[in-house]
């Protein structure tokens, strides 16, 4: 069984990228919330981009490649559905839920090398996350009359 290395640091580059895309989102995460931040979206970016890397090379029709695909929405819902705690009164995680999935096509994106779709994803999910906590705050505030 040979390794073939060119193939190894090519897959290192697009897991890393998957990596470095996920920590804007990562980064907002840890400082804004309790639960899931620097370990988890690395974690879920480069798992769904491995995964993906692995359909793509084993199975070299589309159909199966979609059945991989499937399989990692799924599983990131799931992983999501464990971010968010509801309660008789509120209901918490969702934003960051809906981080998961993100973070999880970004990964699926860099293992097709679709890097400018990679890019939209962390920089719309970096500007949501950063820009539009804040404002819901203010917003809930002068419902509230403060």
């Amino acid at each position: 069984m040979d390794i073939d290395l060119q193939l190894v640091f090519y897959h290192f580059y697009q897991l890393g990228i998957a990596f470095v895309l996920s920590l804007p989102i990562a980064y907002n995460r840890e400082h804004k919330t309790d639960g899931a931040g620097l370990r988890t979206f690395p974690l879920v970016a480069i798992s769904a981009c491995a995964f993906m890397l692995v359909g793509r090379e084993v199975y070299q029709d589309g159909e199966a490649e979609a059945r991989v695909m499937y399989g990692i929405i799924t599983g990131i819902g799931f992983i999501g559905g464990g971010a968010i705690l509801k309660n008789s009164k509120q209901v918490a995680g969702t934003a960051t839920a809906a981080g998961i999935w993100l973070v999880g096509a970004l990964g699926v994106t860099v293992a097709y090398g679709r890097y400018e779709i990679s890019i939209v994803l962390c920089t719309l999910g970096f500007i949501i996350f950063q820009f539009a906590g804040p404002m819901k705050k203010r917003r809930a505030q002068s419902e509230r009359g403060e």
